[in-house]
Parts: C-alpha cells; structure tokens; sequence
C-alpha cells in the first residue's frame, strides 16, 4: 500500500481493487482476455467492453481471502447489463460455495436502458444471491464513493448488503436526480442543483438516515481500513432483524415524512447546526454522525 493519499472518487476499478486487497493477491475472474462483452449493445452501434463495465476476482485484505467486485463508472455509467449481471450474480453464487466473504465497489447509475429486461432479471438475481449468502453466514460489504453513484438497481442491491461504507460524494438513491425532475417537475427535484443532490442523496444524509454504516473521507486507504473492519463484525441476518428494520422504516416515514429537505431531517434528529454538515470536514461529521445517527439494527 502506497502512502500517497488516492481519491476514491477519481480511482477506476481496476485502481480501486487494486487499493483494496493485498498487493499482488488479486485474480481477475472473466477477465478482458475472455471477451465476454454485450450481445446487445451493437444492435444499438454503440461500443463494448471486454469486462462489460464491472471486474470481479478473489483476493486477500489483511490475508484473509475474499472475493472482490468493482463497478465501472466511466463505461456506461457502471449500468448492469447481461454479462454485468451474470458476473455479479455468479461471483456471490461462488462466494456461497466457498464460504467466503465478499466486498462490492459500486459506481452506477442502474440498468441499462438498452437492455432493459435482463438488466431488470440481473437485478433480482444479484439480490436473490446476496440473501442466499448471507443466510449462509457470508458478509458482503459495499462501498460506495463513485462517480456515478449508486442508483436504480444497484441501490436495492446496496441495501441488502451487511455492511455499507461511503463516503461524502457516494451518492444513493433508488431513482436518480434526473428521472425525478423528469417526472415530478423542476419545482419538485431540480437535478442541476447539485447541491441538493448531494445534501439530500449523499454519503453525510444517507449516513444520518441509517441508509449506510460508515462514513469515510474520499480515501482509498480509508476504505480499506473500513472495509477490513466491516468484515470481522459478526454475520447476521435474520427474521427478527429484518422485523426490527422494516419497522424503523415505517417510523421514519412518519417522523420525517412532511420536511420538505435534509436540512429539516437533520434538526428533527437534534442537531443543531444542520446548515453546517455539507462544510463539514470527514472527521468532524463522522464524530457528529455518531451521536445523531439513526441505527439500522443490523440489518446490514
């Protein structure tokens, strides 16, 4: 590990994993020299990727093996396609067999317009093995401080994971700033404000809402170092968790259903200088976030 501070944020892939495992420890799995590009994209003559936008191996972090995915941003904007999915899907399908834990780089906008239906089916296949192995004891850690985010499906595949790490800029939200304003109006999401997209989907307000776990500066070696703690934390998933989860939700609706912006979220939380926290520096906000922060009851 190099001692040179590198920006999650502005890192690819390939740079990510690398920062994440051990030096010399990853195998790439379906890797460029296989070929396992779109069947799809060239009826609409637009480009492939040899990886189809995602890269998945095995490695070691701090020598414990595990198996390692990280999203493309820059091809596509990281969108689950076919192979993207099946790739994803057969990764944790392994981590299952193998009984070992897994950790995600997400960095996308969702589906694949252009391929929309396996897009979709990829998805709940990805989701569908997240579950498999977690009741199975594996955990499976997302990371999330790309450039596109993480929207559509891959923030219902965020959310299934057992642990979430983000930081400021890892954006999450299950409909993106664009189809919002798209459907609802500029009045209702004015996704040029990006401002408001960052107070009211980024890394500091998911943090604060129980949307993600752990709240790190846009370090690589700070998600490493929180992604090794994630993975000794005990595995858990259950009925009862979920239960406790899904009624955290439904409260939270009804504490903060009517505010109409994060600002208001976060003075009904008990802070008291809520205009404050997108100034606020890692460090400080993550001190911040643990007093004020709303628990996901393990649920992740």
């Amino acid at each position: 590990m190099s001692n040179i501070r590198q920006s999650w944020y502005e890192a690819g892939a390939r740079e990510r994993i690398a920062a994440l495992v051990d030096p010399r420890s990853f195998a790439e799995f379906v890797g460029p020299e296989c070929r396992e590009t779109s069947p799809h994209l060239g009826i609409f003559d637009l480009p492939a990727q040899f990886d189809d936008g995602v890269v998945v191996g095995s490695g070691t972090i701090d020598g414990t093996p595990v198996l390692v995915a990280a999203q493309e941003g820059r091809f596509m904007g990281g969108a689950f396609g076919e192979v993207h999915g099946a790739k994803l899907t057969g990764l944790l399908r392994a981590a299952k067999a193998l009984a070992r834990d897994v950790v995600i780089a997400f960095d996308t906008g969702g589906v694949r317009l252009q391929e929309a239906n396996a897009g979709e089916i990829a998805i709940a296949e990805i989701m569908r093995a997240i579950a498999e192995a977690r009741l199975d004891g594996i955990r499976v850690v997302g990371l999330i401080g790309g450039r596109a985010g993480c929207y559509g499906g891959g923030g219902l595949i965020a959310g299934c994971c057992s642990t979430l790490i983000v930081s400021e800029q890892g954006r999450i939200s299950v409909t993106g700033p664009e189809v919002i304003e798209t459907n609802k109006g500029v009045e209702e999401f004015d996704s040029r404000d990006r401002a408001l997209v960052w107070r009211t989907m980024g890394g500091k307000h998911r943090t604060l809402i129980g949307g993600a776990d752990v709240f790190v500066d846009d370090d690589a070696a700070a998600f490493r170092a929180a992604a090794t703690a994630a993975l000794a934390r005990p595995a858990r998933l259950d009925a009862a968790t979920l239960a406790a989860e899904q009624a955290r939700l439904e409260r939270r609706i009804t504490r903060f259903g009517d505010l109409g912006d994060a600002t208001d979220i976060w003075n009904a939380l008990g802070i008291d200088n809520p205009k404050a926290i997108p100034d606020m520096p890692a460090d400080a906000f993550a001190t911040l976030a643990a007093q004020y922060r709303e628990s996901a009851d393990d649920a992740r």
